[in-house]
């Protein structure tokens, strides 16, 4: 069974910064995609940010410059960088993992076949 479990979420204030991780068992996640959503209330679910299992990443134009997404293998981790937070950036955040094969429909949640429970990430201006 696979599991992912996101941590480090927070409150920060607008400008700061807050590295969030996915941690997983049960699928080795640099075989895989992983890739990042947040969704804030009252709004849907939105893409963030997505790595593949060669390494190429893709962004959502609204954290170009200010997110990074990177994995560590040996601790089958996935991390979200987040710099430069703004008050929008206020959502919970999901991460999400899906086999290969299925194209480029990195930012479409439903290609992505388990998802952890997320973390509350808020931001103070």
């Amino acid at each position: 069974q696979v599991q992912l479990v996101e941590s480090g979420g927070g409150l920060v204030q607008a400008g700061g910064s807050l590295r969030l991780s996915c941690a997983a068992s049960g699928r080795t996640l640099s075989d895989y995609v992983v890739g990042w959503f947040r969704q804030a209330p009252g709004k849907e679910r939105e893409f963030v940010i997505a790595i593949t299992w060669s390494g190429n990443t893709y962004y959502a134009d609204s954290v170009k410059g200010r997110f990074t997404i990177s994995r560590d293998a040996a601790k089958n981790t996935v991390y979200l960088q987040m710099n430069s937070l703004k008050p929008e950036d206020s959502a919970v955040y999901y991460c999400a993992t899906r086999p290969r094969g299925l194209g480029s429909r990195w930012s479409v949640p439903t290609t992505y076949d388990y998802w952890g429970q997320g973390t509350q990430v808020t931001v103070s201006s």
